[in-house]
């Protein structure tokens, strides 16, 4: 049926209008928006990443050794505190194993510091291409840092160092051969040196060794280290067992005598006084003093011999 025999038909009210199917046509759906946008903008950013230039790899990153042979050929202080922060563990390795056979007036810190300088030397004067690994080659620099560390603390000279290890190997291996303690003959007789020789031997091997005060004595059961101040002997301090004994042994030898003859006694024997500044002390002579000192100890000796016979 064409447009005009519907319209027709419109117009006529009684005739009835046959139903027209309209077919539903499929219209492509169209793209949106924002996803063409996104895709623009990766595609341009892909584009831009391909262009940039690729971001240098950090020192950690990269092969250590392309490091090393890039600092050989232009070294600069960012490579170079890399590398030594790299190795300094190998320093307080050095520095934990060394300290543990010295004594305990060496700080282990000034050990580390020694070791440190040790390391930079390492670095500066390392070779990749003699194909050694750097651990093993700056360890012995480190170590050999420490050891001149050593050195500069000791005040003791080096020759004597060597005299008393020599002395000392020579006395260990008398004293493996025959099992006792070797005499001073026997060593000097090992060691093919005179009398005198032998004693100047003796002499540089026992130097005056300083010793801390604070550093621990013994060990204890107590949380509490006994230090070496702590058993110091005090020289001012009087026993007082021997101070009783005196006092005891001066009662007994004045007992009997006069006021006179016990001061001569106390004066000369205790107080350390001269027949002189007692004849002085006293208003008498010297010769008197001499005379009554020798008349008390006649006396004190009749009285010591009659009380061992009685005890007898």
């Amino acid at each position: 049926m064409d447009v005009t025999s519907v319209a027709v038909a419109a117009e006529m009210p009684s005739a009835k209008v046959p139903s027209v199917k309209v077919s539903s046509v499929k219209v492509p759906s169209a793209k949106p928006l924002r996803s063409v946008t996104k895709a623009t903008a990766s595609g341009a950013a892909a584009a831009r990443a391909a262009k940039a230039p690729a971001k240098p790899l950090s020192l950690a990153e990269r092969p250590i050794d392309q490091i090393w042979r890039e600092y050989r050929v232009s070294p600069t202080e960012e490579v170079r505190n890399f590398l030594i922060g790299r190795h300094l563990d190998l320093v307080a390795y050095a520095a934990e194993r060394l300290h543990k056979r010295l004594p305990s007036e060496v700080e282990i810190n000034d050990l580390k510091s020694a070791g440190a300088f040790g390391l930079m030397d390492a670095v500066e004067s390392f070779d990749p291409d003699r194909g050694v690994k750097f651990e093993t080659y700056c360890t012995q620099r480190i170590r050999g840092a420490m050891f001149d560390e050593l050195r500069s603390m000791d005040w003791v000279p080096r020759l004597v160092r060597s005299r008393t290890a020599k002395v000392e190997k020579v006395r260990k291996s008398i004293e493996m051969e025959t099992g006792a303690r070797p005499t001073e003959d026997e060593v000097a007789a090992r060691l093919n040196v005179s009398g005198d020789e032998f004693e100047k031997l003796q002499k540089d091997s026992r130097p005056i060794s300083m010793v801390s005060l604070t550093r621990k004595c013994f060990e204890t059961d107590s949380s509490k280290d006994v230090r070496e101040i702590d058993v110091v002997e005090d020289g001012r301090q009087e026993n007082p067992l021997q101070a009783v004994q005196k006092q005891d042994l001066q009662a007994l030898i004045t007992k009997g005598l006069s006021r006179a003859e016990r001061l001569i006694v106390i004066l000369y024997y205790y107080e350390e006084m001269t027949m002189k500044e007692i004849g002085a002390t006293l208003d008498l002579s010297e010769s008197r003093v001499s005379q009554m000192h020798s008349s008390i100890l006649a006396r004190l000796k009749a009285q010591m011999q009659h009380r061992e016979n009685t005890e007898e």
